[in-house]
């Protein structure tokens, strides 16, 4: 059972049962219904308030959650009591992810390099940092939630911090962080059987468009996967080996990323997280030969032998971005969507439903992911494009130049 919406639910649900699971999701959030029904049963929050007599029930054997947030919830003490795999590392090992300071904090016991880094609880506190501090800082709440005051606000200037500093929620205060640039890269490991198996190293595109412009948008407009289960970048080697004391203190089980930025040669995490992602993840599932035997595997702690499908190396993820998006307080009318011929890659819809003459039409700000794999990466690349030409909606756009910056990782 998926915990999520939209294009998460239904592409993790739609690789998993490709390889033979029984996928469902609970639907944890109030949009993107509609593509999760057409890879399993749905149960909606209203009907449900609880998944777990659900999972009981239905007799689940693994539960894959889209965000952190689960945790939060009234009933995630008894859905870590009812016997369920849970695709996600529980109690502390959740602080990597969910606490700014925490990692940080991790990061200095073992010494990997880690930008500078500052917690304020109000604006006075914050511009007293930057006045002792004055270079440009990335803004970040100091709890990760997807429904933080505080979303990602990266200032390359002392001008722009300032600036921001004026502007934002401080109703969980602020967690300053160095900015570092823009060479940024990812690895996605999982951590299982006392083992850390790597899986691929991984781009995203988060600016809104073109040439890295606009803002950091609320999830990136586009990724790459590289398969790499020998670290070929030296990012598990060198920041997520060094954890392995307190992942077995923490009894740490399941996915983890680590996000970095290249500087004077070195890494430097910038965050931790503990899932396969909405990017990666569904790109991940298809070039494993065996998805749902390594998800499963993985929830029991039980040691992995991983093995991928050979000819899917790389992997592109592209998506069709809505009305309005970035600025998603602007909404848009819903639109039709419009189909040219088949596609011959994985499109998985996010903010869309059926309209009532059976027609799809755009529902909201992220219309669709388009996944393209291959055995190299610029015909992965190109099959991802010329499958995402093939969608029309009104006002909608996708960025066109994926792999052109950012690649191969550590470059800018």
């Amino acid at each position: 059972m998926i915990l999520g919406v939209g294009s998460f639910a239904h592409s993790i649900g739609t690789a998993l049962a490709d390889a033979g699971a029984d996928a469902s999701t609970y639907l944890t959030r109030n949009y993107g219904h509609f593509s999760p029904t057409l890879v399993g049963q749905t149960f909606s929050r209203a009907a449900f308030p609880s998944p777990v007599p659900l999972i009981r029930e239905k007799k689940i054997d693994v539960v894959i959650p889209q965000s952190i947030d689960w945790a939060q919830a009234p009933w995630a003490g008894e859905l870590i009591q009812s016997g369920a795999g849970i695709f996600s590392p529980t109690g502390g090992a959740m602080r990597i992810e969910r606490e700014r300071d925490f990692a940080r904090e991790l990061c200095a016991r073992f010494k990997i390099p880690f930008p500078k880094s500052f917690v304020a609880s109000n604006r006075i506190e914050a511009e007293k940092i930057l006045e002792k501090n004055p270079q440009p800082f990335v803004i970040k709440n100091p709890l990760c939630s997807p429904t933080s005051p505080i979303h990602t606000i990266l200032c390359e200037t002392v001008a722009d911090t300032r600036a921001w500093l004026r502007q934002v929620n401080y109703a969980e205060g602020v967690f300053l962080q160095e900015y570092l640039g823009r060479a940024e890269a990812g690895h996605i490991a999982l951590v299982s059987g006392g083992g850390i198996h790597s899986l691929v190293t991984n781009q995203e595109y988060k600016y809104a468009f073109n040439g890295n412009q606009g803002i950091v948008a609320g999830a990136p407009l586009g990724g790459l996967v590289e398969r790499d289960e020998n670290d070929k970048y030296g990012l598990a080697r060198e920041l997520i080996h060094p954890l392995k004391p307190w992942l077995r203190e923490s009894k740490f089980n399941g996915p983890l990323q680590v996000t970095a930025i290249k500087r004077g040669g070195k890494w430097h995490v910038i965050e931790y997280n503990i899932r396969i992602g909405v990017t990666s993840g569904p790109m991940i599932l298809r070039m494993l030969k065996n998805p749902a035997e390594i998800v499963f595997r993985t929830v029991r702690n039980e040691k992995l032998k991983l093995q991928f499908n050979e000819k899917l190396n790389f992997g592109c993820s592209l998506t069709l971005a809505g009305y309005g998006y970035p600025f998603t307080q602007v909404r848009g009318p819903q639109l039709p969507l419009e189909t040219a011929g088949q596609f011959d890659c994985d499109v998985w819809w996010n903010e869309v439903a059926r309209g009532a003459d059976g027609h799809l039409i755009a529902t909201g700000h992220r219309i669709a992911d388009v996944i393209a794999l291959a055995p190299k990466l610029d015909e992965a690349i190109a099959k991802a494009y010329k499958n995402i030409r093939k969608i029309r909606v009104a006002g909608s756009y996708f960025r066109t130049d994926v792999g052109q910056s950012l690649w191969p990782p550590g470059t800018v």
